[in-house]
């Protein structure tokens, strides 16, 4: 590793407990890759396997916090960020349904301020909102927790019913829905457009949970946790009789593909689903909101809040919709969210504990965190044995001991957070914890840089636990995808030297069975030896050993997009990879230019810099990881020569047909029709990639009043400049 690679890598810093505005670029890039990897395990709990380890309060604590970073830092947006993700991808067994418009869900909010902070960005981003005498009406509704379906009827007649999922995959439980009382089969009335999907929420009420658990408990069944878990759990079942027998409910709080409009306000359309039969999340209210009082959202909200153990169903919050429609369709959608709506959140729990030891975890990036085991504490249903300390500076700042009873609040973390040591219940023997020195792993001396908050591992690909985390990004869901080489496989497989490197996966079966020597003396392996073939290890036979390797033989092609986010560049997500592979197209014009842009005084490094959504910090880490020698020779191991381990095909833009559709666009100035934030919006979704910055390949520039220095680049570099009409002329054609 180079010297200023080595000290990118080491610049790393986190604090979950320090405010969003006393955190350096470094410390939120390393804090939303850490909330990535946690929410998405979360994720995966609550989506797909129905077995959530938090509560819903808890977990929307951390992604308000990774939200609230990322709008601190917007260049700073992962690929793999939880806000550019949703659900889970669709659980095995189901046929798979793909929505034809996406199944998003909503951002949240937990204080007043935060919906102050909305309802702020839906008049910026509409021009005519920010008169302040413009009055907004909100329909609010409470938000009940159960599992969210979709529902398609044609001319009436109720057709297919699909889960979530992804958003943009779910499953199909057509069988199960048609079970469910509240659903229509057949929709009564008329002004139903031709085809129509409804969706909304399967759900169980207190009562009926509370006897499905007590038929349960008598037959010797699955005791669930909660009515979500109970309700979810019942929709995938295989077997629709099950679901037949549980007492499922239906409401219904929006639409998806529609043949056509059948309202103009959010408050008419719940009134069409009424008289169709569906029933609805009741108490609502339309609430008219000014730019100076919020005191009309705030009473609903407290109304809801103290109301909530009558309604007969849980609920964890109140959703805020803006009630016109063409006003939702021109603020349209952020991520994996609506900018029109919103979920204002109840609080989460806290509970006391003791911390029963203290031990050092490293990451991929040679990260320390030291990590509390407590007494096990239920706190909102879930039993919690471990909490995050961060780094040094806050076990210092909060004087954390081993033996001190703590104050913990589980925030949407795998691993909740310490609030506090309660200083009156500390031990007469406490002594302070001392940070380690050397790697807890491989021994490395473990440093800290001046300034820093973060304590990094100096062994590189030397430690273990590096080399396994780096393996088992490459091979994840999101990256390469080989199943059944997960994180217990690659940690045996590098214990014994079969796997070291990425190629090594791709050369696995051409190796297996043939002498090959063995041994990292990792984990008490003192030495080499010469490993059997895979099929006769413990363990493993046949069958096993022959479906990994087809996996891996099917994971040699990949798109370029999935390819950049599998090297585990730091500050590198799937966003942040799909945003490169959509500008650079192929594998080779990528390198090309990443190698080009070492220079900073090049073409290619402002090329690169002027990337809509990357900043200077994360076009570092990129060169940084790009200009490392092993990291090339692994680039080289797996693209290179004339026949390469793997194939890494193009980025195929989506079908977009516009006149813009491919085209590099930069906006200056002030526009006069809609905000800049609209207007980019809108060049997106007509497949035009919109760049912060000019440069020689700009196509065009769009010039509003008082525009400054790029148009005057513009006009140096000869570039198409277009006024605001030109520019909507052109879309229009």
């Amino acid at each position: 590793m180079t010297k200023l690679a080595q000290n990118r890598t080491l610049n790393r810093t986190s604090n979950m407990d320090k405010a969003v505005q006393q955190l350096d670029a470094q410390e939120a890039s390393t804090e939303l890759a850490e909330l990535a990897n946690l929410l998405a395990y979360h994720d995966n709990l609550y989506h797909a396997e129905d077995a959530p380890e938090l509560s819903d309060a808890d977990y929307d604590a951390l992604r308000q916090r990774n939200n609230a970073i990322e709008v601190r830092f917007p260049e700073l947006i992962r690929a793999d960020s939880p806000s550019q993700k949703v659900g889970a991808e669709p659980a095995k067994g189901f046929k798979k349904v793909i929505h034809r418009v996406p199944m998003l869900s909503l951002d949240n909010a937990f204080v007043e301020d935060d919906i102050k902070d909305w309802l702020d960005g839906v008049r910026n981003f509409l021009r005519e909102l920010k008169d302040p005498d413009v009055i907004v009406e909100i329909d609010c509704e409470p938000k009940i927790d159960g599992l969210s379906c979709s529902l398609r009827y044609k001319n009436g007649v109720l057709v297919s019913g699909a889960t979530r999922g992804s958003g943009g995959v779910g499953e199909d439980i057509t069988a199960n829905v048609k079970t469910i009382s509240d659903i229509p089969k057949k929709l009564p009335g008329e002004g139903w457009p031709e085809v129509l999907e409804v969706r909304g929420e399967v759900y169980m009420t207190d009562d009926g949970f509370l006897k499905l658990n007590a038929e349960q408990e008598i037959a010797g069944g699955k005791i669930f946790a909660n009515p979500r878990n109970a309700a979810a759990g019942s929709m995938r079942q295989l077997d629709a009789t099950i679901a037949a027998r549980r007492p499922l409910r239906f409401y219904a709080y929006t639409w998806g593909e529609i043949s056509a409009p059948f309202a103009t306000t959010q408050w008419e359309a719940r009134a069409k689903f009424k008289s169709w039969g569906f029933e609805l999340n009741e108490p609502s209210r339309l609430v008219k909101v000014s730019e100076i009082s919020l005191s009309e959202l705030v009473a609903y909200y407290q109304d809801i809040e103290r109301n909530r153990s009558s309604l007969g169903f849980s609920i964890d919050g109140i959703v805020l919709k803006v009630n016109r429609l063409d006003w939702q369709n021109r603020l349209g959608f952020v991520s994996r969210s609506p900018r029109w709506a919103t979920a204002w959140k109840f609080a989460p729990e806290r509970a006391q504990t003791v911390i029963n030891a203290i031990e050092c975890q490293v990451g991929r990036s040679g990260k320390i965190t030291p990590v509390a085991h407590l007494a096990p504490i239920s706190v909102g249903g879930v039993l919690v044995q471990r909490a995050t300390l961060h780094n040094a500076d806050e076990i210092l700042r909060k004087d954390v001991r081993v033996g001190d009873t703590v104050m913990i609040q589980r925030a949407g973390d795998v691993i909740p957070q310490i609030i506090g040591v309660l200083q009156d219940a500390r031990p007469e023997n406490s002594v302070p914890y001392i940070f380690p020195t050397h790697c807890p792993v491989c021994d490395s001396l473990v440093v800290r840089e001046e300034g820093d908050a973060g304590s990094f591992c100096t062994g590189g690909l030397v430690c273990a636990a590096q080399v396994i985390e780096r393996l088992k990004h490459f091979a994840s869901r999101d990256a390469f995808d080989i199943e059944g080489l997960g994180e217990k496989n690659i940690a045996l497989f590098y214990e014994r030297g079969l796997i070291k490197t990425p190629v090594d996966i791709f050369t696995l079966e051409d190796r297996d069975g043939k002498g090959i020597k063995g041994g990292n003396g990792a984990s008490g392996d003192t030495g080499a030896r010469v490993l059997p073939p895979l099929r006769v290890w413990e363990g493993w036979g046949e069958t096993s050993a022959a479906k990994l390797f087809t996996a891996i033989r099917h994971a040699k092609v990949i798109s370029l997009d999935r390819f950049i986010y599998s090297l585990g560049i730091h500050q590198v997500g799937q966003a942040t990879a799909r945003l490169l592979a959509k500008h650079y197209l192929s594998l080779s014009e990528w390198r090309l230019c990443m190698n080009a842009a070492q220079d900073p005084d090049s073409e290619a490094y402002a090329n690169l810099i002027s990337i809509n959504g990357l900043g200077e910090s994360m076009v570092n880490d990129i060169l940084s990881f790009i200009a490392e020698p092993h990291n090339s020779e692994v680039l080289e191991g797996l693209t290179g020569g004339s026949e390469p381990l793997v194939t890494v095909t193009d980025f195929e833009r989506p079908s977009t047909l516009s006149a813009v559709s491919g085209k590099t666009v930069v906006f200056t100035g002030n526009l006069d029709t809609m905000s800049r934030n609209e207007a980019k919006a809108q060049a997106e979704g007509l497949g035009a990639n919109v760049a912060g910055s000019v440069s020689k390949k700009t196509d065009f520039v769009i010039v509003g009043a008082s525009a400054g220095s790029k148009e005057k680049k513009a006009r140096e570099l000869n570039l198409t400049i277009l006024s605001e009409a030109q520019w909507l002329a052109l879309i229009k054609s």
